[in-house]
């Protein structure tokens, strides 16, 4: 499956600002489920070629201004072929051993709710059956429901209300995971909703290391395992450090943010008319917000 993203984030500012610094973790790279055909990413219509690799295999860059400026416009955009791998991922190029994800963030620290769910599940069938099980244990103790979490929600939090949205199920899931000293990690990406469902953001899901199969995704939001329909951007201990984007800004009054992720599947030898279509659909609901 080919996948055409034009993932769009606007900030802007009350007052001009006079210093902004942003990490950037909006290129996606190649993994045996999904391969890099064409991206880019600008900023303010800029061209941002200065994407390293980090640790984790990934890519992120830094977008510093030091003059004044009312608004900054990023947009990363592309196509990618994916491939159906029902969720296995295997061994990424990763500097970093698989037990780090076993540490606990703020956001991920399994209360004594999330850690009894998790530990009551049983373990005969081995790690992979007891991933399924604490996602669908998961699904069903935290009902999905938009308004009710904030990105600073705790997995404990959301479980304690029993609802939240993506974020809330991977963070819970991670934190479930981790309690059964399965190393486990948050993943932000993209989305391609079933036809009629309408998601304009990017999505988040968990990955589990299981020994004989490497990384696993599972979202137990969709109560499924990670499909072709998924476009990986990054990881991270939780979803804060798996942001698309996070920054500072030297600024005095309000800041606005209005994001738009668009994502369509191309088919051969259209991809560019598809493109340009679906760029002026997200140029127009800008222009209209």
């Amino acid at each position: 499956m080919k996948l055409l993203v034009r993932h769009q984030t606007v900030y802007r500012y009350e007052a001009a600002a006079g210093r902004v610094a942003m990490r950037l973790k909006l290129m996606p790279v190649d993994t045996p489920a999904q391969k890099v055909l064409d991206w880019q990413v600008s900023v303010n219509d800029e061209p941002l070629t200065g994407f390293r690799p980090n640790s984790y295999g990934e890519m992120e860059a830094i977008w510093v201004r030091h003059d004044r400026t009312d608004n900054a416009v990023i947009v990363a955009e592309g196509l990618v072929e994916t491939r159906e791998s029902h969720g296995v991922l295997g061994w990424l190029g990763s500097r970093v051993d698989p037990r780090y994800f076993l540490r606990d963030t703020r956001l991920t620290s399994a209360s004594e709710g999330i850690r009894a769910m998790a530990l009551d599940l049983p373990d005969e069938d081995g790690p992979l059956a007891r991933l399924h099980a604490l996602s669908a244990a998961v699904s069903d103790a935290v009902a999905y429901r938009s308004g009710v979490t904030t990105a600073n929600t705790t997995a404990a939090e959301a479980f304690a209300l029993g609802a939240g949205v993506c974020q809330d199920h991977a963070q819970v899931f991670i934190a479930g995971a981790r309690a059964m000293g399965i190393p486990a990690r948050y993943v932000s990406g993209y989305l391609l909703a079933d036809e009629g469902d309408v998601l304009h953001e990017t999505h988040g899901w968990a990955e589990a290391f299981v020994p004989e199969l490497g990384w696993v995704g599972f979202d137990p939001s969709n109560r499924v395992c990670v499909t072709e329909r998924y476009l990986r951007i990054a990881c991270g201990l939780d979803a804060d450090e798996a942001a698309p984007i996070r920054g500072s800004v030297t600024v005095a009054g309000d800041i606005w943010i209005d994001a738009d992720v668009r994502i369509a599947q191309a088919e051969d030898g259209v991809e560019e008319r598809q493109l340009q279509r679906q760029q002026q659909q997200s140029t127009q609901a800008t222009a209209q917000g």
